[in-house]
Parts: structure tokens; sequence; C-alpha cells
């Protein structure tokens, strides 16, 4: 793995059920881990879809991270990626052949 190639800060947050002080529970996301990361955009990046009339943008990423005991957590329906002020979704993991060495992270700009 090349490490100069890491040049992007992501923040990684996680989806928790929080309990007010009514006993209400509520869906809050948290960040759980800041990293560098490298991103490349993948086959399909840059297109547009529309959806009930109106126009979106379909960004499509792939992020490669160093392997570690947090990264080994993330799976794709708990967690959700931040970079450059950006959400997005995590559609799938890698696990690049299991060398425990990095994971690639198949990421989605997320419709607000």
């Amino acid at each position: 793995m090349n490490i100069s190639g890491l040049r992007v800060r992501i923040t990684i947050q996680k989806n928790e059920t929080v309990v007010d002080k009514y006993g209400n529970h509520k869906s809050t996301w948290t960040d759980f881990f800041t990293c560098w990361a490298s991103a490349v955009t993948s086959g399909l990046s840059a297109s547009e879809k529309e959806s009930a009339g109106h126009t979106t943008e379909a960004d499509k990423l792939d992020i490669t991270v160093r392997y570690s005991t947090e990264t080994a957590a993330i799976n794709s329906k708990q967690y959700r990626v931040l970079l450059a002020g950006r959400i997005y979704n995590i559609l799938s993991i890698d696990e690049m052949g299991f060398k425990h060495n990095s994971r690639r992270l198949h990421i989605q700009l997320a419709e607000r």
C-alpha cells in the first residue's frame, strides 16, 4: 500500500440510538473515526439520474483506507462517510484480498 497516496481526510460516522431525558429513542449520527484515505472516482462517477421530475447527481467514489481495528468494524448498514463536507453512503466494502493492510469502501453521494 502506498502511504503517500492517502491525501484525503475523511470522517466515518456511526448510526446510534440515543435516549433523551424523557425516554424517547432517537437515531443520530456520531463521529466514529477520522483517518486519511485515497479517493478515486468509480466507473459511474459523474452521472445524473432523474427521479420524480428533478435531476440529481449520482456521484460514486472508491475510498481506500488503511486496515485497523476501527476500519475493521465498518459495515455498510451502520456507517457513512463525510468527505469534503458531503455525506456519502457506503454501498459495499472490498477486503482487498483479505491481507489486512487496507479496505476499499465503495460510496455514493447521499440524497438529501
